[in-house]
């Protein structure tokens, strides 16, 4: 709800400060006090194009600040939200606009610098403005179809669940298809590789055994030949330890004969022992690292063969056992991509028969709700003169979506035998903001924002008709905050708060100021909006039949 509006130097306004409360409430003035410059202002706050035009003559800037009270789960803080503007619960949200002389201007909301476009994302939410160039809300036909299902109480729920599975398994058919083609692309090469990767059987780890395997043997080859030597130089008829044994048998013959050989001799022995030792220790050795070369070969084919088959296929060697069961998969996938293809296209068929199933519902009830909504509409036109009117909703076959697959139209046919046609398109400027009022009052449930603004909706017609608006005017208000500007005094007594326009001029300067009028001077309005500049005594009598009455 819109709770106040300060302006600074806009035009002949140089200040003003206004409150508003719920309900009705109206604006009067006569022509040219500038009525229009309030509706600019709060235009210029909700995002209109900066025109430096309406700066006030001799001022460097205008200013326009719009104070709304907005329930918790109005549908402006989401908006507010997503561009990191959420203020505290509970605080009203402000919006402000500046505009320069020389043309630039600057924006706020809740003190926080925004684009001008970020405003008019915000406006339509918070106020409706419907006047005799409107081409907004309810003339814009992308907005009917969710306007009628609200008027309907139509629930789109199970056709959105049943359009995201529906758009989720059609998903899952196409990348079956896409993965099947370029599988059956390649079914060849696929075929030859998995033969090969399959004969070859590569484990994972294997690469470093083999390796390993391979560095031991070839390091038992090398140390072998070593002990062959070592061996030869120990061992035979020739080598160490048989001389050691040959100079020990010798020396025990003499060893009787001179006590130190004794001695001599038992070092011998020593040493003959130990070289036997020896001699033992490295046969274990030699028979421990002796190694069958056909193996040594055996394991070098092997590693050779599992490196060859990563380079080709550009992996790294404990790769190929996963690379074996990806192309394993895929060449299942063509084998059985057939069978899994016909499942998927079944599983689409299902899903799409729960979709239409969903959307010919939503159709049905749009049809439903077009009756009901044609024949409310049709009883607000004859009493706001518009008898020769006719009002239809269209339905018309669009695109599927998660709304189903109707696109809603709201069209008018002013005259008899006139064809029908989109409301901007047909109905004149008097007709069209009447046909506004009789919509806004059949879909008075169907939310949107909760400030309306009605520009002269009353232009060019009085009487019965002009109390036939203030009527409608009031029972919208009673749901949402309206605001009106009239010259109706039919309209104006129907009001709940009274505001009067005014223009002064005090020889050099001239000035628009707003009064918020009290009973007393409400009536003396009224009057003066009924007899014109000489208000007479019948005029007050007859204001005051229509405020009673009201």
């Amino acid at each position: 709800m819109l709770t106040a509006l300060s302006i600074r130097d806009v035009v002949l306004i140089e200040t003003l400060d206004l409150e508003f409360g719920d309900g009705l409430g109206v604006l009067t003035g006569e022509t040219g006090a500038g009525k229009s410059i309030l509706l600019d202002a709060l235009g210029l706050a909700l995002g209109a194009r900066a025109d430096s035009g309406l700066v006030r003559s001799g001022q460097s800037q205008a200013a326009v600040t719009v104070t709304f009270d907005v329930a918790p789960d109005h549908q402006v803080h989401a908006l507010l939200e997503e561009n990191g503007l959420a203020g505290e619960p509970g605080e009203p949200l402000v919006v402000r606009r500046l505009v320069k002389a020389d043309g630039g201007s600057r924006a706020f909301v809740n003190d926080q610098p925004v684009s001008a476009g970020l405003l008019r994302e915000l406006g339509p939410t918070l106020v409706e403005i419907h006047g005799q160039h409107d081409d907004r809300g309810l003339l814009n036909p992308r907005g009917h179809r969710a306007l009628l299902d609200t008027f309907g109480g139509i629930d789109t729920a199970a056709a959105a669940t049943a359009w995201a599975r529906l758009r989720s398994a059609e998903t899952a058919l196409e990348e079956a298809r896409a993965a099947v083609e370029a599988a059956e692309r390649d079914r060849e090469w696929l075929e030859h590789a998995v033969a090969e990767l399959r004969q070859l059987s590569p484990e994972e780890g294997e690469d470093a055994r083999l390796a390993e395997l391979r560095a031991s043997m070839q390091t038992g080859a090398r140390i072998g030949e070593e002990l062959a030597a070592v061996e030869a130089l120990l061992g035979g008829s020739d080598g160490g330890l048989a001389q050691l044994r040959q100079a020990s048998r010798r020396l025990d013959r003499m060893a009787p004969e001179h006590e130190q050989l004794a001695n001599a001799l038992a070092a011998l022995d020593r040493a003959v022992i130990e070289a036997s030792e020896a001699e033992d220790a490295l046969e274990r050795a030699r028979e421990a690292l002796a190694f069958d070369p056909a193996r040594l070969e055996e394991a070098e084919a092997r590693l050779f063969d599992i490196r060859a088959a990563a380079r080709k296929h550009r992996v790294e060697p404990d790769a190929l056992p996963a690379l074996l069961a990806e192309l394993s998969g895929r060449l299942d996938a063509v084998e059985a991509g057939g069978e899994r293809l016909h499942e998927l296209e079944r599983a689409v068929e299902a899903q799409r028969k729960i979709y239409d199933e969903a959307a010919d519902a939503l159709s049905a009830a749009r049809r439903s709700a077009a009756e009901r909504l044609d024949a409310a509409v049709a009883g607000e036109l004859k009493p706001l003169k518009l008898d020769s009117a006719r009002f239809r909703t269209v339905l018309a076959p669009a695109e599927p979506g998660a709304a189903g697959r109707d696109r809603v139209e709201f069209e008018i046919s002013t005259n008899p035998g006139a064809p029908f046609g989109g409301l901007s398109k047909i109905a004149s400027g008097g007709e069209l903001s009447r046909f506004i009022l009789a919509l806004k009052v059949a879909l008075a449930e169907s939310g949107g924002a909760t400030t309306m603004i009605f520009d002269e909706i009353d232009r060019g017609v009085g009487g019965a008709v002009a109390s036939a608006i203030g009527e409608r005017l009031h029972r919208l208000a009673e749901k949402s905050q309206v605001l009106v500007v009239t010259h109706s005094p039919q309209v104006a007594a129907r009001g709940r708060a009274h505001l009067l326009i005014e223009k002064s001029h005090d020889g050099t300067v001239t000035r628009t100021s707003v009064h918020q009028l009290d009973a007393a001077r409400r009536r003396e309005e009224i009057a003066r909006m009924l007899s014109g500049a000489e208000i007479t005594d019948e005029a007050r009598a007859q204001a005051g039949r229509l405020l009673e009455a009201a």
